[in-house]
């Protein structure tokens, strides 16, 4: 298993590059709007199935245009990736995916509710009532992507942009867990979001869902415990983002009345659900191994070879990239528009959407990527993240060579050691700076709080990729 960190820029290619992709961007609205297309040909034709336009076209449409449009290696070259980052045309086309996304939901609800569309006669039907359902749940899905993208970002206008687009399906905690959470433990079998080999989907479902709520109210009650209070505040992003939930529904219920209750829930089970299909498929096998002196180890850094990566151009501009995952990974802050592709990246047969049809037959999903796994690990699946009681069986399918190597990557990894005079310490990774005069409160360290009195396992805030001993010192605070 090689982890050299290479990207596939073509030589010479950087001086004029230009994003090809800059306007099939846009596509990606596409996806909010269905709900429109579903609701003009309602009202037009009176067709019924057209309510189930959402799962139609991520698990049929999407999969066939993904084999057919073919693959994209292009990456921006490393010095134009600033600019391109600063470029706000594309921070504005993820931003008008929620008034979409939002005004769809509630025209849904109505539809709903009433029966019909306002000035339409169409009664539509208990079938078509489930099928508007999924669909926004559909859409609801691919907005938690949306809020993904929203949430590793720095400005605080964005980070609450993220908690409400999960405010529709009920999933706030996501925003705390998936910055906080997945991205410290990815591909280690401590994280509820990574799936184990010869685990299948309905299995690693309800792990997922109900790890990674304990997980997202443990994070932040270990934030409130810092302050030396309890975690019931509104400053609780697991709170705060429920709260946003909570009232949206209710608003909804008062609007509509109870009978749409169910079909709340629906939608919000079809998203998150959505959501995790695609978690399950983005680091199923990959495992980091811990390297270290004993009693002092921990994982190698994260690095493209732990993610599974695909370059099927229609689902990663649908997706902002997210198949791409193995940059995001190592640069969770960087932007959609500047993620790049890895050789050493392991890679998916296809696209997402094709992926979560396969997810969704256990036994076909493991005969196609089982091996892909064996194969990323030079043969030996001990080295991957296996589920629980299932290694022995796998081995007998495919025996482990008689001598390994585990070649982890970083296995050099430096431990940074700060005397208590140190005023400030940047994260290498993201660039995020911690300044003893300014502490950091939403961290729960008061301004003052020495950097020895910084606990040893705190990871950056921003990037949530490196750990304090990775910090380095500044020589004086930042003025």
């Amino acid at each position: 298993m090689h982890t050299l960190h290479t990207g596939t820029v073509p030589e010479g290619s950087t001086e004029q590059w230009r994003d090809a992709k800059r306007y099939l961007w846009l596509i990606g609205l596409v996806v909010p709007s269905l709900a429109f297309v579903a609701f003009a040909v309602y009202a037009g034709t009176g067709f019924t199935p057209i309510m189930w336009i959402g799962p139609v076209v991520i698990l049929a449409v999407v999969p066939v245009i993904d084999l057919a449009a073919g693959l994209d290696t292009s990456n921006p070259p490393e010095e134009i990736i600033e600019a391109l980052e600063a470029d706000r045309y594309y921070r504005w086309i993820t931003y008008a995916f929620l008034p979409i996304q939002y005004a769809g939901f509630l025209l849904a609800c109505y539809l709903i509710a009433k029966g019909h569309l306002p000035g339409d006669t169409h009664q539509l039907s208990l079938a078509g009532r489930i099928g508007i359902a999924i669909s926004i749940g559909c859409i609801g899905g691919i907005g938690i992507n949306t809020a993904h993208e929203l949430g590793h970002k720095r400005e605080a206008n964005e980070r609450w942009l993220s908690k409400i687009a999960l405010a529709q399906c009920f999933y706030g905690h996501f925003y705390k867990e998936h910055n906080h959470g997945h991205h410290v433990r990815v591909a280690t079998p401590e994280d509820p979001a990574s799936a184990r080999m010869g685990e299948s989907f309905y299995r690693f479902w309800p792990r997922t869902v109900v790890g990674s709520l304990r997980s997202a109210w443990n994070l932040e009650k270990r934030r409130y415990a810092r302050r030396h209070t309890h975690p019931f505040h509104l400053g609780n992003d697991v709170l705060n983002a429920w709260l946003m939930s909570a009232s949206l529904w209710t608003a909804v219920t008062v609007w509509l009345g109870v009978g749409v209750v169910p079909y709340l829930v629906l939608q919000a089970v079809v998203a998150f659900s959505l959501l995790e299909v695609i978690n399950f498929m983005e680091h199923y096998g990959m495992r980091r191994q811990k390297v270290g002196q004993p009693g002092r180890e921990r994982y190698e850094r994260v690095n493209p070879s732990h993610s599974w990566n695909s370059n099927n151009i229609a689902t990663n501009v649908l997706l902002y990239h997210l198949q791409r995952h193995s940059d995001h990974h190592a640069n969770p802050t960087r932007r959609y528009q500047a993620l790049r592709d890895f050789k050493e990246s392991p890679v998916l047969p296809t696209g997402y959407a094709g992926m979560i049809v396969l997810a969704l037959i256990p036994p076909l999903f493991r005969r196609v990527m089982d091996p892909r796994v064996v194969a990323h690990f030079d043969g030996d699946i001990t080295l991957a993240n296996v589920q629980p009681g299932k290694l022995e069986k796998l081995l007998l399918k495919y025996p482990a060579p008689a001598t390994h190597t585990a070649e982890a990557a970083n296995a050099d990894l430096t431990r940074q050691q700060f005397d208590d005079g140190v005023r400030a310490a940047r994260c290498p990774g993201c660039g995020y700076v911690y300044e003893v005069d300014a502490g950091n409160e939403l961290e729960g360290f008061a301004a003052g709080t020495a950097w020895k009195d910084i606990p040893d396992d705190w990871c950056c805030p921003d990037c949530g990729v490196r750990e304090k001993v990775d910090f380095v010192a500044l020589t004086q605070a930042l003025p």
